[in-house]
């Protein structure tokens, strides 16, 4: 007799995010973002995108188990039609069945910031005036974290095509 439906009809969420309805089965991300302070965001996802150092990496459910360095800027989490946008300031990234999880220093909701308050602190980051070799890798972290942070507050601001 072949197998033409399953006789059972289950639905599960499990710690891996996988969701098995009515015999089929779809993947989900669970994204994490941990702070020393505080867990910021610990939800259910279609795809999450994360900044590197180098460019950006987008994750879907399925993904290698992966440990990436993160860099300034923003990470977004979709589910469904809705995206969720982060500021992160540097840390790390694990992807493990299925689980992103991030650590960082600091992470904030790109809800919570302000556009002239982000220039600003650019505009400071640029004043400063350097005279060692230290201070000026100094200046040049704080100069990218300040355009990472403008650059996610006013991408919050606009509408998501």
């Amino acid at each position: 007799m072949p197998f033409t439906k399953p006789a059972w009809t289950l639905r599960l969420l499990n710690v891996i995010g996988r969701v098995e309805l009515l015999g089929y089965i779809k993947f989900m991300l669970r994204c994490r973002i941990l702070t020393p302070e505080r867990t910021l965001c610990d939800r259910t996802a279609d795809f999450v995108v994360l900044t590197l150092p180098d460019g950006e990496l987008g994750i879907a459910p399925g993904r290698a188990p992966l440990v990436a360095l993160l860099g300034c800027g923003e990470l977004r989490i979709r589910q469904g039609e809705h995206t969720e946008r982060y500021y992160l300031e540097e840390g790390f990234a694990e992807v493990h069945e299925n689980v992103v999880s991030v650590l960082t220093e600091r992470a904030l909701p790109a809800a919570e910031l302000d556009v002239e308050v982000a220039a600003e602190q650019l505009r400071a980051a640029f004043g400063r005036q350097p005279r060692t070799a230290e201070d000026f890798a100094a200046r040049d972290a704080a100069v990218a974290k300040a355009r990472a942070q403008l650059r996610v507050a006013q991408r919050s601001k606009q509408p998501v095509a």
